[in-house]
């Protein structure tokens, strides 16, 4: 059985709303989140804008503190490491942000962006690092002549390339992808994707894919989650919960993807109301406001993920009652 690299137990961070001289509420931004990433895959992680995602990316990297709840990484909990272990984990994971306008520093050049976090680890300087990140770049696409540019200089799919670079500059294990090509063109997306597929394949890296492109997910992760206002709703193999969706919430979304096939039929299932407010969020199942099969215990009892069988695992009074 394959390992785990990423382990997360009950994740939960909640962001204050402050008032003038207090704090007036909490966003319930991850709440109660368990899940196994296997070294070696791609894990698609979709739902819609707001619902939680990046914040649980950044905390499986340590850029947030959890309020509660563990991240482990080879089995050790990252956030009771000491600083020789944190400094060796920060080698190990790396993230590609969205925005590669917005993550790259524009008065950095390429070889300085790509080269510091080799700085930052003692791992090269000098004439050693302008060569190793000579090849970093080389690996993304690009070409040495491109080292002292800078950001504005260059194409977005090519500062998504640099952002790449930059990730992957000390041969981590584990890298979160937040939306790595919303914010490029189609054709410049499968470019990325493409890129991404064959570094994974020649590095051996593990991957979360975070996103709202559930055709893309369906393309690149081996397994997927579907997260709403905070929590999982549904996890299993990709493949497994487009062709068999369990929770109604992840119905509703794959009904709503678009296919390039003409031949396939897919009928969109409507779903009612505005997704609740995460600084108050719906007791029981939270997509029971917005549910076209809420009953009774859906109101009441928050459902826990529960084994379906074959590793799918949904979160549903509908399924767990049959």
């Amino acid at each position: 059985m394959t390992e785990s690299v990423v382990e997360c137990r009950e994740l939960r961070k909640y962001f204050p709303l402050r008032g003038i001289f207090r704090t007036v509420a909490n966003v319930h931004a991850v709440d109660g989140v368990s899940l196994d990433i296997k070294s070696g895959e791609t894990f698609g992680l979709v739902g819609e804008s707001g619902c939680g995602k990046s914040t649980l990316g950044r905390m499986m990297v340590a850029l947030l503190q959890p309020d509660a709840g563990e991240v482990c990484f080879d089995g050790k909990n990252i956030f009771s490491m000491n600083r020789d272990e944190l400094n060796l984990f920060r080698r190990k994971v790396s993230m590609v942000f969205q925005d590669p306008h917005s993550s790259l520093d524009p008065r950095m050049t390429v070889v300085d962006i790509v080269g510091e976090p080799l700085r930052a680890q003692g791992l090269a300087s000098g004439e050693q690092l302008i060569e190793t990140v000579s090849k970093q770049i080389e690996e993304v696409g690009l070409r040495s002549e491109h080292l002292y540019r800078y950001p504005h200089e260059f194409s977005g799919g090519q500062r998504q390339r640099i952002a790449i670079a930059r990730a992957l500059s000390t041969y981590p294990e584990f890298v979160v992808l937040d939306e790595p090509t919303s914010a490029l063109d189609v054709s410049v997306q499968a470019q990325i994707l493409n890129l991404l597929r064959r570094l994974q394949q020649n590095r051996g890296l593990t991957y979360i894919f975070i996103s709202h492109n559930l055709n893309v997910v369906r393309n690149l992760s081996d397994r997927m989650a579907v997260m709403y206002l905070g929590q999982l709703v549904e996890v299993g193999p990709s493949d497994e919960i487009f062709d068999n969706p369990l929770h109604p919430y992840s119905a509703i979304l794959i009904s709503a993807v678009l296919t390039g096939d003409p031949d396939v039929k897919r009928k969109e299932i409507p779903v009612r109301g505005e997704v609740p407010t995460a600084i108050d969020p719906p007791k029981g199942c939270r997509f029971h406001t917005r549910c076209p099969q809420a009953s009774g215990p859906c109101h009441a009892t928050p459902p826990i993920l529960t084994d379906a069988g074959e590793g799918h695992l949904v979160a549903c009074h509908l399924r767990t009652a049959n």
